[in-house]
């Protein structure tokens, strides 16, 4: 596999080295000592997958608080999605940047996030399915997220969003002040 590191600090974007004869191809998608030789959390507490019916379909923005260090690793494995990680870790080099980055069932890449960014993502076609491992199992009282049309962030989506859950869009907006009281204080606030 190969392995890039992006403009967050931390964040990395995953290739599969396939191996192809007559019969299609294989290709290693996870390695524990690979990631933990790239300073990747390598540990899987959970493996989620979710689908979406409509291309512009929006999940996120979303994050695990301090104290509850969630990492991910992120695949589609079927249609196209953009993912987005954010960096709200304010003692970050990169605090407040982002990362969007095109994941296919085609191009077959994927994507590590450390703990503690805001991730969403957007359908960029129809009946897409998306794979996810998670470092942590889920704990809904440490989740908190941000809309994910803050002005803070700056991002810009490929498609107009067709789908978002309430709770997405109704996600405040991103407050300095109260991210930073956060990490601090290392639970929700």
């Amino acid at each position: 596999m190969r392995y890039t590191p992006l403009e967050v600090d931390g964040v990395h974007l995953v290739e599969m080295e396939p191996f192809t004869d007559e019969r299609g191809g294989f290709a290693r998608s996870f390695d524990t000592t690979e990631f933990e030789a790239h300073g990747m959390r390598s540990e899987v507490a959970q493996c989620n997958v979710s689908w979406n019916h409509r291309a512009g379909t929006l999940r996120g923005l979303h994050l695990s608080v301090p104290g509850h260090p969630e990492s991910k690793f992120i695949r589609c494995t079927r249609g196209a999605i953009v993912d987005v990680a954010v960096d709200v870790r304010p003692d970050s080099p990169t605090y407040l940047q982002h990362v969007m980055v095109e994941l296919s069932a085609e191009n077959r890449h994927g994507l590590y996030l450390p703990p503690h960014l805001a991730h969403a993502y957007q359908t960029l076609t129809d009946d897409t399915e998306v794979l996810y491992m998670v470092s942590v199992p889920y704990a809904p009282g440490a989740e908190v997220g941000y809309r994910y049309d803050d002005p803070a962030f700056g991002l810009t989506w490929p498609r107009e969003v067709t789908v978002i859950s309430d709770k997405d869009a109704g996600w405040a907006p991103f407050d300095a002040e109260a991210n930073a009281e956060r990490f601090r204080a290392g639970a929700p606030a």
